[in-house]
Order: C-alpha cells, then structure tokens, then sequence
C-alpha cells in the first residue's frame, strides 16, 4: 500500500493553488546559480539488483543541453518568491473534499472536519522496529505544518536560509519555476544529469556504496525508522551543498530531499520504449501506480535522507519514485532547469 493511499482519505490537500500578482520573468542573478548540463545519450533505467520493475527495460535516451539549478532551492530562495508574489502553497490551505474524493475509490467516506485543516505530513521517528509497510508508524499529519514550519505550527526555518525548501507540493514547484521562467526537470534529464556524465553506475559518484568510505550523502544510516547513527552528521535535513557534486557540478543529486520532476508516473513507461533512442521524452501523458490506481502521480527522483537500503534505496539515480501532485512532505523538496 502506498503512503497516498493510506493518507489521502483523511490527509490530502485539494489540486487548486492560490497566486496573487504572479507573472513568468527571467532573473539574471538566478542563472548564476545553474549549471549547464552538455547534451548527450544514456541508458536510462536500473543498474543493480537493488532496481525495481518500473526501472526496467534499460533503454537508450538522448538528451539536448539545459540549465539546472546547482542545489535544490532553498528556504530564502522560496521566500523570496512567495514574498514578491503572495503565493499560498498547498499545506496552507483548507483541503477541498470534493478533490480529493476524485482521486479515491467510489464510497470513500468523507473524513472529520478536524483532519480537513491546513496541514502537512512530518516525520515521526517509531520507538521500535515496525513493519516497513506500515507507513503511519513514521508519518504524522501536523496541522500548521508547511514550508515555514517545517515540524507544525510552533516551529520556524529560523537560521535555515541554506536548507532546502520542504513542505512543497508539485504545483507549488510548478509554480516557483514558472515565476523565473524556468520549469521542472523532466525524469529522463534528471537522471541523466544525477549521472553526472558516469556510465551505468549505481549512484551519482559511482558504484561505492552509499555507506562505505567517506559520507557522499545525507541518509538514513542505522535501523530505520526508530534508530539513526548519523554517521554523515546530519540526523535530519542538511544545508544544500553539504557533500560533494557529481561530475556534472551538481550537489544533492542523492539523499537530504526528494525531488519533484515534471512527468506523470506510470510503473510500465520504460516498456514503452523500443530499440531506437528516446529524443528529450517528455514522460507518460497519464499516471498508473498498481499500488494506487485510483490517485494520479507525479515523479519524484533522488531519494531524502530517511533512505536506506532496508527502506527505499532512493539515492540510487534510477530509483523512481511517486506521489500524488497535491502531497506535501518534510522530505520533499525540488530544483529547477532552464532550456538554452
């Protein structure tokens, strides 16, 4: 069972986004903050025995240079979006019902009005070993929690400036992109570019694993989701740029926050594919989740650092992963690309 669909009948926020003055401009001092990505042909999908089904078939994709932002965006860099635009993203506002029962099995009854507030999913450490499939015994719905109070109403991001944003949903991301004339990476160029110009390998630095040698990532490192050694020294979200980039100068391509991309989620997309190469695919044009067949996704990418191999094994750059584009979490984050 999926985490949308446990949550959603009670948790979930409606589709619908508040914008007020907005308008799409480009600013210079932003692309400062890019990187540009060389154009060029990868095999797009699992390399190990760790890879799921819907990363396979491995198949031949091609991908035209872009501009992607260096780090996921940050706190202040969000503020100052919603600041000059007054923006309401989806954890603060009241959930719809009549969305949200849109996207759930027929006869789903219609949750206690004090579940339908302004709020967001946090993560709640067990006090024990708990079944990895039970995913209530980690997540919390936290009225008043969002991008400003990252833990629910009576915290701050405070001294968090460099910390990647959270709390976001995917039209929230949508919408910050649009507002500097970016957009959202679709999956097959984050990928590519999480590759960071490596053949076939596991993660972004090669096939070293994730817990061996020097820390290359903010992860889970311990017994999930009750014990976190932190051995990379973070026990919960690090500042953007923590660890080392990828061949592609890019930073966070694994671990800290999951990041939104542009495409649909469908489990059999890659079967679609045939022997030719895939020029710039701009995903599926509807979602599917066989675990889920009722809730539309979107794909998230890079795993966060509530990943480990017992978990997720989100870090690994094939891993793919999604939810529902109203979700907003305390592990999700997301960066922008620009096209030349």
């Amino acid at each position: 069972m999926s985490l949308d669909t446990l949550f959603r009948h009670i948790l979930m926020g409606g589709s619908l986004f508040i914008i007020h003055g907005f308008s799409a401009q480009t600013q210079d001092e932003n692309m400062s903050k890019m990187v540009q990505i060389p154009s060029g042909k990868f095999l797009m999908g699992g390399d190990n025995e760790q890879a799921d089904q819907d990363e396979f078939p491995k198949h031949k994709v091609a991908i035209s240079s872009l501009y992607m932002d260096i780090v996921p965006v940050t706190n202040a860099e969000f503020k100052k979006f919603v600041e000059k635009t007054h923006y309401v993203t989806t954890a603060e506002q009241k959930p719809n019902w009549e969305e949200i029962k849109k996207t759930l099995p027929p006869g789903t009854p219609k949750p206690d009005e004090e579940y339908l507030v302004p709020a967001s999913l946090v993560f709640k450490p067990s006090d024990k070993p708990v079944k990895l499939s039970d995913y209530q015994s980690w997540w919390e719905w936290k009225p008043g929690a969002d991008w400003q109070h990252p833990e629910g109403k009576d915290s701050n991001i405070d001294g968090k400036d460099q910390y990647p944003v959270v709390h976001v949903s995917w039209f929230d991301a949508q919408a910050y992109c649009q507002s500097l004339g970016k957009r959202l990476p679709t999956e097959a160029e984050w990928e590519y570019a999480a590759r960071g110009g490596l053949k076939n390998k596991i993660y972004p630095w090669g096939d070293e694993h994730i817990n061996s040698g020097k820390a290359k990532a903010n992860s889970w490192e311990g017994k999930f989701p009750y014990l976190n050694t932190h051995i990379d020294g973070y026990e919960g979200i690090a500042p953007v740029g923590s660890f080392a980039p990828n061949g592609y100068g890019l930073y966070d391509m694994a671990g800290n926050v999951w990041e939104w991309t542009h495409d649909w989620y469908h489990s059999e997309y890659y079967s679609s594919f045939g022997k030719k190469t895939a020029e710039n695919p701009q995903g599926p044009t509807k979602s599917y989740d066989p675990q889920d067949p009722y809730t539309p996704k979107r794909s998230i990418r890079g795993g966060s650092y509530l990943c480990s191999d017992s978990y997720c094994s989100g870090y690994r750059v094939a891993r793919r992963m999604k939810s529902s584009p109203d979700t907003s979490l305390g592990h999700t984050g997301f960066r922008c690309v620009k096209d030349l």
